[in-house]
């Protein structure tokens, strides 16, 4: 996976977990892709499960950016960046780091989310 591809997957996956429409992030996932987010959960197999997984998620996420350079190695890319929840007088942040794994065709078939309790704040 070249830099350029693997910072146009981030970008793209950035834009999706602040916009409506799941598409945006689901189209980067190959059909047998799996997701573990985050590590030591259930893993989410399929482009289906994958889709309600996305679309449980996006309702509560109000912002989303990138909080350090991305690290492309091979066929993986790692990225760090925070997201917000919720809005008005008690929004939450979220520091996570993401790792995709891509097949030859530029899909994603592993995303693993590296958070946990200690990540969140207020």
């Amino acid at each position: 996976m070249d830099y350029a591809k693997a910072a146009a997957a981030v970008q793209q996956y950035m834009d999706g977990l602040t916009g409506e429409d799941v598409n945006v992030i689901v189209d980067l996932y190959a059909d047998d892709a799996q997701i573990e987010d985050p590590i030591g959960s259930d893993i989410v197999s399929g482009r289906e499960a994958i889709t309600q997984f996305y679309g449980g998620v996006l309702a509560n996420i109000k912002g989303a950016e990138l909080s350090g350079p991305i690290r492309v190695a091979a066929n993986e890319v790692a990225f760090p960046f925070q997201i917000t929840i919720g809005a008005g007088d008690a929004p939450m942040y979220m520091d996570i780091i993401d790792v995709f794994k891509f097949n030859d065709e530029g899909k994603v078939v592993l995303m693993r989310a590296f958070w946990g309790p200690e990540n969140t704040r207020s």
